[in-house]
């Protein structure tokens, strides 16, 4: 394909949400490759006033719409989870390439039928887990697969949520329900564990608990209370595949002390990954390490010349990463990047540490 894919968003609205901040600059530094071109939202006159106040081309008067167009030839689906099944599954009847925000489903058994459903329309289909594309998390995939820590002993991972304590505002509560696949399990943790797979393998057997300390949860901008069904602390403990230890810990809110702290120890040196939040898909990560005669951490950076030409934003800059694979796969019939059979094998991680919890 010499020209570049036309790209229709539903979900996009330029105050500040996520499609904004992160997806649009990601297409927009690469404009050899992607338009935007549409929109279709929850109404008409909202897709008409991002149109406008973006520049794009088309205003659709719903998904239906946008995705049986002809001046399309991929959808990204940047909506909350419970409408994903409905919208991806419209986008892949009609041959649309599609990009989906992770979760890929409402749980597991929408993304296996969502999955199916994209192999059989052979269309190239992206689960959005770009925590993976972070130029830190592929320096670390390789010091790792270069012997930098030895062999591993154990990764222990401790994150903050930053949601799912005991206040929100009303955007966000349907976080805290669980029947809408959007809990801290399935969001900052999922993400944050499909780094640790591509950087150290598998999972092996491990066993969950979840504990709620807040039952409730206040609306902050409404002064009401509703009940909170997600957990607020994960506890996951086990080991990988390689038999490395594994110990899992994230809660709900925000820690005064480190949001995001992942050790990697082995028999030859250790690694440290830190950041501001536990949401490894979205923030700065910062790698240290030390090995040998070293007696301290150090700075262990990708160059940074592998940052040049990228959104400053990390949310951006990895999605950017995300696309400009999938670019690849469209135009070269590749398959590079996340792919909606990679979210089955996520979800199915996911599953087997709820159903552990449950278990518990």
């Amino acid at each position: 394909m010499s020209n570049p894919v036309r790209v229709g968003f539903i979900g996009l609205n330029p105050d500040s949400h996520w499609a904004f901040m992160a997806h649009l600059p990601a297409l927009q530094s690469m404009p050899d490759k992607f338009v935007v071109k549409g929109v279709a939202n929850s109404t008409v006159d909202s897709a008409r006033r991002t149109a406008d106040a973006l520049g794009l081309e088309f205003a659709f008067d719903s998904a239906a719409d946008l995705v049986a167009s002809a001046d399309i030839d991929m959808v990204v689906v940047t909506v909350k989870v419970p409408y994903h099944l409905e919208l991806v599954t419209a986008a892949l009847n009609a041959g649309k390439h599609v990009y989906c925000e992770w979760p890929l489903g409402n749980g597991l058994e929408e993304a296996r039928q969502l999955t199916a459903l994209a192999a059989a329309k052979g269309v190239v289909a992206v689960s959005g887990t770009q925590a993976r594309t972070a130029p830190e998390i592929m320096h670390l995939t390789k010091l790792i697969a270069d012997g930098y820590v030895g062999e591993v002993l154990s990764t222990t991972l401790i994150g903050s949520g930053g949601n799912w304590s005991g206040a929100t505002i009303a955007e966000y509560y349907y976080l805290f329900e669980a029947k809408n696949g959007a809990s801290m399990q399935s969001i900052p943790l999922a993400h944050t564990l499909a780094a640790v797979k591509d950087v150290q393998g598998d999972f092996g057997p491990f066993k969950a608990q979840f504990l709620s300390h807040y039952k409730e949860v206040t609306i902050t901008d409404t002064g009401e209370t509703k009940a909170k069904t997600t957990p607020d602390q994960i506890l996951v403990q086990g080991q990988m595949s390689s038999g490395a230890a594994l110990s899992v810990h994230y809660r709900g809110g925000v820690s005064r002390g480190t949001n995001l702290l992942w050790e990697i120890n082995g028999t030859e040196g250790d690694i440290q990954v830190t950041g501001d939040l536990g949401h490894a898909q979205m923030i700065q990560l910062t790698v240290k390490g030390a090995r040998g005669d070293d007696k301290e951490l150090q700075p262990l950076m990708p160059d940074s010349s592998v940052y040049e030409g990228l959104p400053e934003f990390p949310g951006a800059r990895n999605i950017a990463g995300i696309y400009a694979r999938m670019y690849d796969d469209i135009t070269q019939g590749t398959q590079t990047a996340p792919t909606f059979a990679d979210a089955v094998k996520l979800h199915e991680i996911i599953d087997a540490i709820e159903a552990s919890a449950t278990a518990q």
